[in-house]
């Protein structure tokens, strides 16, 4: 699929934007870790060439140190993501249309952060299998320790996350493994640790959280935590606020057995947004 070239002012990221011939809004899509955005053009249930045909112009780019993006390959400080983010979101201010910001895994971490700090400008949010709920099972020790290794050594292998949990489809999780753009080591101690820092960092500012805001996950997601979703739904303060849970749900949903369905109700959500 076609894309044309987007230059996010201050980020040294690979931009991307996949124009809708009669465009009703602007969705800014946030990938996942070890990922890459022209990821969701083949796979992901070709999440980029739906919304483009549904009238939705996607700007995405590859975060630091994924992709195509520069940086040693997924050691990413998520303070930097987060400036980024919200640089890429400064960037589409300038365009006529309503922007809707979507982020998946850890890009869901990413965006969730962007529009604590800042909603101005955005319509609504979509956060699928977000990462808001990171290191709850660790022992507080290790909590403790973790931003201290990862200043001392940012690049050292944590938690291997492994490609069982990704999809009960033996296909999706093969293309996951073949995939030589993809990221397949252990994550880094410095964005284990920068995840841990940020997600405890933004329960206290959830009550604050006004916009309109769909959030899908699986009940058998061992990649994050369901119940951070779960936790998230109750806590932010929208009056316009959805929370859909896929039983047996792995991580990537739209890369699983109910994509079909996931994928509408993320369709159907945007087109009830932008009636």
């Amino acid at each position: 699929m076609e894309h044309e070239s987007w230059k996010v002012p201050g980020a040294p990221v690979e931009g991307y934007v996949w124009p809708a011939p009669a465009p009703r809004a602007a969705v800014l899509l946030a990938h996942g870790f070890g990922e890459y955005a022209h990821r969701y053009v083949d796979r992901y249930h070709r999440l980029i060439p739906t919304l483009v045909e549904a009238g939705y112009t996607v700007h995405a780019y590859d975060h630091r140190s994924h992709g195509r993006s520069g940086g040693r390959p997924a050691v990413a400080d998520m303070r930097q993501l987060v400036e980024d983010h919200l640089a890429a979101r400064e960037a589409l201010r300038a365009q006529p249309l309503p922007v809707f910001a979507l982020g998946h895994s850890m890009g869901g971490l990413v965006t969730a952060a962007s529009a604590t700090r800042d909603p101005r400008g955005l319509s609504g949010v979509i956060l699928s299998s977000p990462a808001l709920l990171v290191g709850e099972n660790e022992p507080r020790w290790l909590r403790a320790l973790a931003p201290v290794i990862a200043r001392v050594a940012p690049g050292l292998n944590t938690t291997k996350l492994g490609t069982s949990g990704l999809s009960r489809l033996t296909d999706e999780v093969a293309a996951y493994e073949a995939d030589t753009v993809m990221y397949h080591g252990s994550v880094p101690a410095l964005t284990a640790a920068s995840m841990l820092t940020l997600s405890a960092a933004l329960w206290p500012t959830y009550a604050r959280w006004t916009l309109p805001t769909l959030t899908i996950h699986g009940t058998a997601d061992r990649i994050t935590d369901p119940r951070g979703s779960e936790r998230f739904h109750a806590a932010i303060a929208s009056g316009d606020k959805t929370l859909r849970t896929f039983e047996g749900g792995y991580h990537e949903l739209l890369n699983d057995e109910p994509r079909e369905e996931a994928r509408q109700i993320l369709i159907d959500w945007l087109r009830d947004h932008t009636a």
